[in-house]
């Protein structure tokens, strides 16, 4: 089972590295799956390795937050980055054709419910990958770090 596992995260790695490879050619704009929905690249550190990583993901507006949720897919478990994110807060983001540092945090209560309610009614497929989860799935708020 091991291996199984091992290929299905190895594959999903290629994966993503052709959608990050395909953002950044393109100046942020995708097609596949992805074509038409708003997608950044977050880059975090490793929480163990300490090593970069990047992850496509799909993510709304919310004033000047950027909104991103830890669906992962349906898992039982968390993402990786959401868990880098908890040990490491700042990130990179990269939107279109800007890049830039943001601070990452989970957010709580009534503005949790407000940002999922906000995000269902145009995603309703999240309720399926929470229901799949069966597990509340994180919606983290990333804040751009203002350069003084």
């Amino acid at each position: 089972m091991a291996v199984e596992r091992d290929e299905s995260v190895s594959e999903r790695l290629q994966q993503n590295q052709l959608v990050i490879d395909e953002f950044r050619s393109a100046g942020g704009v995708v097609g596949g799956k992805f074509e038409g929905a708003p997608l950044l690249l977050l880059t975090t550190t490793g929480a163990r390795s300490g090593q970069p990583r990047t992850t496509p993901m799909a993510y709304f507006r919310d004033g000047k937050q950027l909104v991103v949720f830890a669906a992962n897919g349906g898992s039982k478990s968390n993402p990786g980055w959401y868990h880098n994110l908890l040990t490491n807060p700042v990130a990179q983001v990269e939107v279109g054709t800007e890049a830039y540092q943001v601070t990452g945090a989970e957010t709580e209560s009534a503005e949790r419910e407000r940002l999922w309610a906000q995000r269902l009614a145009a995603a309703p497929r999240l309720a399926v990958l929470q229901k799949q989860a069966g597990r509340p799935i994180p919606v983290v708020a990333l804040t751009r770090v203002d350069a003084s």
